[in-house]
């Protein structure tokens, strides 16, 4: 059953409607009025008129035989039909009557026409400039409002114009190896119809941002070589009501079109979310826009060849109508890559840049642990940046090390100027960490400290790196993290028997991992088993919310407070009993600055009976 709309009128249409009216009106009616405003009488009544001084104004017409004028008022026109007189002119003169007659032109029609016309076309011009002006400024340009009201405006790449292959996009073999079951399907499809297979209508994209969604997205466009619809989920929401539905309503038909093609909608939450069946709280235009996108997906009409790729990073979130399988049948997590995949993303990147032949990238990848795929990206730009900064041809390894601190703490801070009181307890603060950690045996071992001021605020950090990846973690390790936490303040109340601000954050991390260990991962003998915090929006930070009564919220703070009170004493019995190491250490610190975990180990091994330095 096809469906037969009517055709719908050109605008030109409407503006020669309104043109012919115009001319019309001034044709027909104008002249009319005209006429019909003028008083007619007879020649001896004006004759009598002017001899009674009660003419003003005479115009004599002989190409219409007429004679038109005034009263003395000037406000009342008059007219007459001219009969041969020949005293007529001498009479008007001694009357003292101002005259005057016609001036006789051959107008053609083109001239009338034109002047009709042309002012018509200039309001015409001048009112479309002023609303695209208007248009503009309310935020959309010709696209929005009353022009292409309802468009979807997506930005359509025919072809793969951008390029992007599955090459370009590493660290993430798993999804690309989900989607490359697409890409195989629009090139051979009836393979998968002689078995009777079909393919997913939708696939969703989860994960933290930065991890490539989009550009896998596009990846896939660039394999398939087919068009692509790009359209974010924040350019569905208008102001009226029903604006959004019918841009989706929209881009499906474009897409229909055009298929075999790829619609690929980024951040689809904005439109997703769970719908509200409360009285208050609801957003009409975001629900109508929803239902008019879960009946296009899985509706009467069918979609062939038509894929829907989607990214959010708030999967939690999204309806359950439209995560169902018919509509968005799987779900391809684009987690944050390992150790081997954050090697091969900077050799990706690398490929831009010119890199020296004696980097590392292995370790570069073990020191930007937890990072995603743009902030890699980031790490090797900021690395280019300093090698120009320098003047050098190329990029070496501690161009690439620096900017991982520069993306984790900042830039050095070049004015900052601690006293020497303050440099030493941040020596001390420092060592407390890397001493700590380095006599636990679960800890990562210690790559680099240094107590330089830098941007972020940090007075100083210790970095340490694990050697592979690092998926469970036991409760013996949980609690060694927290004594490493503790450790700066435990080696200022050791050293200086006085605290200070500078352990805000390691406070900070050491509470919200004891809080986890207790509340999540059920490493309390009084709570066990019991999931007592629900995490919200894993891939956005992990926002928890409490599950319990009161009085249960209580004794979890006092579990909590007891944890990071006994890893706190920990710390303080490691540093006490390695005394001698971390006033050689802190004092080496404080001469250097920065020191290598090399360096580190070093001075942490050498013979105790060695000469030590003196504290400044």
């Amino acid at each position: 059953m096809n469906e037969v709309k009517s055709p719908k009128k050109p605008l030109i249409f409407y503006y020669a409607v309104v043109l012919l009216a115009v001319v019309l009106f001034n044709t027909l009616a104008m002249p009319w009025l005209a006429e019909h405003a003028i008083r007619d009488v007879d020649y001896n009544t004006f004759v009598s008129m002017v001899q009674e001084g009660k003419v003003g104004q005479v115009e004599i017409q002989e190409q219409n035989n007429r004679i038109l004028f005034t009263g003395k008022d000037e406000r009342t026109v008059y007219k007459t039909a001219m009969v041969p007189d020949s005293d007529l002119i001498s009479r008007l003169l001694e009357a003292g009557v101002s005259t005057s007659g016609e001036e006789i032109e051959q107008t053609s029609l083109l001239v009338d026409i034109l002047s009709w016309i042309l002012p018509l076309v200039v309001f015409i011009a001048l009112g479309n400039f002023m609303s695209r002006k208007m248009m503009e400024k309310m935020g959309g340009g010709s696209s929005s409002m009353m022009f292409n009201m309802g468009k979807s405006n997506a930005k359509v790449y025919v072809k793969s114009s951008e390029g992007i292959k599955f090459a370009d996009v590493a660290g993430e073999d798993e999804a690309k190896e989900n989607l490359a079951e697409i890409v195989e399907y629009l090139h051979n499809p009836g393979k998968y119809q002689e078995i009777g297979a079909s393919m997913p209508k939708g696939i969703l994209l989860v994960g933290p941002p930065g991890t490539g969604k989009t550009m896998l997205a596009k990846a896939v466009a660039g394999e398939a070589n087919v068009p692509f619809f790009s359209m974010s989920g924040s350019e569905f929401v208008e102001m009226f009501v029903g604006m959004g539905a019918s841009k989706v309503r929209d881009l499906f038909s474009q897409a229909k079109e055009k298929a075999p093609c790829i619609v690929f909608i980024d951040e689809i939450d904005a439109i997703g979310q769970k719908r509200n069946s409360g009285a208050y709280g609801g957003n009409d235009e975001r629900e109508q826009t929803l239902n008019q996108l879960l009946t296009e997906m899985d509706g009467f009409e069918s979609n062939n060849g038509v894929i829907i790729l989607a990214a959010t990073n708030r999967p939690e979130s999204l309806d359950p109508a439209l995560t169902r399988p018919g509509r968005f049948d799987r779900r391809v997590p684009v987690e944050l890559p390992d150790l081997k995949g954050r090697e091969a993303i900077l050799k990706v990147h690398a490929k831009k840049v010119k890199i020296a032949d004696n980097v590392d990238f292995t370790q570069i990848a073990r020191m930007a642990a937890g990072a995603s795929g743009a902030e890699l990206a980031n790490i090797v730009n900021e690395a280019a940046l300093r090698a120009v900064r320098d003047g050098r041809p190329c990029v070496n390894q501690a161009d690439l090390e620096e900017s991982i601190e520069v993306v984790i703490a900042g830039y050095q801070k070049k004015n900052a100027i601690l006293t020497d009181h303050e440099k030493l307890v941040v020596s001390y603060h420092e060592i407390g960490h890397a001493l700590v950690a380095a006599l636990q045996s679960h800890s990562a071992p210690v790559q680099k400290i240094t107590i330089v001021p830098r941007t972020s605020g940090a007075l100083g950090y210790t970095m340490q790196v694990d050697e592979g990846n690092h998926y469970l973690m036991t409760k013996e390790e949980l609690e060694n993290k927290i004594a490493t936490y503790t450790g700066g303040r435990a080696a200022e109340e050791v050293v200086f028997q006085s605290v200070t601000t500078g352990a805000s954050n390691d406070i900070e991390q050491a509470t919200k991992l004891a809080r986890a260990m207790i509340t999540q991962y059920g490493m309390s003998d009084e709570f066990g088993m019991v999931a007592l915090e629900t995490v919200n929006n894993q891939y956005l930070g992990g926002d928890t919310s409490l599950a319990c009564s009161a009085q249960t919220q209580c004794e979890i703070d006092r579990k909590v407070v007891e944890l990071v009170k006994t890893q706190h004493e920990k710390a303080i019995r490691i540093l006490t009993e390695n005394r001698a190491k971390l006033d050689e250490l802190a004092q080496y610190l404080y001469q250097k600055e920065t020191i290598t975990g090399e360096e580190f180990m070093d001075i942490l091994n050498r013979d105790d009976t060695e000469n030590k330095p003196e504290n400044p």
